[in-house]
């Protein structure tokens, strides 16, 4: 409109340092703060044995007080195993209200929808933004941590 040619190079350049709008990780922080009692969380991690082989632990914790609600560990992980472990986890009286999970392709399609029919809200995290787990992703690292000293000493 001011008569200036502008290449998209040029655009491209300025748009990676534009601010973002802080707006959507204020809402999800808010939303687990008024949640907190009412929020459990599950992820995978994987522990190499000392035959080289991997193990995937689930676990499910409550971040209201950093509790560990189910844990088991997997050589293959399937989604008939992780609803079956969710049914362990929450039985008949989930105090919780929502489950947050990330976008793993080990869940597939049913782990969402046996969700829904345990009476939870599944909650799936965006695409590689570990922080919107960071309870669980904490959790992780400190039994990386803690493994990491057991074994030096």
């Amino acid at each position: 409109m001011l008569g200036f040619d502008v290449s998209e190079k040029s655009i491209s350049r300025w748009m990676r340092h534009a601010p973002r709008n802080p707006q959507p990780a204020k809402r999800w922080l808010a939303f687990l703060r008024n949640h907190r009692e009412t929020i459990a969380a599950m992820d995978f991690f994987t522990v190499p044995t000392v035959t080289f082989r991997l193990l995937y632990c689930f676990f499910v914790i409550g971040p209201d007080r950093r509790r560990i609600l189910h844990i088991n560990v997997t050589r293959q992980p399937t989604s008939a195993g992780i609803i079956q472990q969710l049914r362990e986890a929450f039985g008949y009286q989930a105090g919780q209200r929502f489950l947050i999970f990330d976008r793993d392709s080990k869940y597939g399609l049913e782990t969402p929808i046996a969700v829904r029919s345990m009476g939870l809200i599944p909650l799936r995290t965006s695409c590689e933004s570990p922080w919107q787990n960071g309870i669980a992703q904490r959790w992780v690292e400190r039994c990386r941590r803690c493994a990491a000293t057991c074994s030096t000493t």
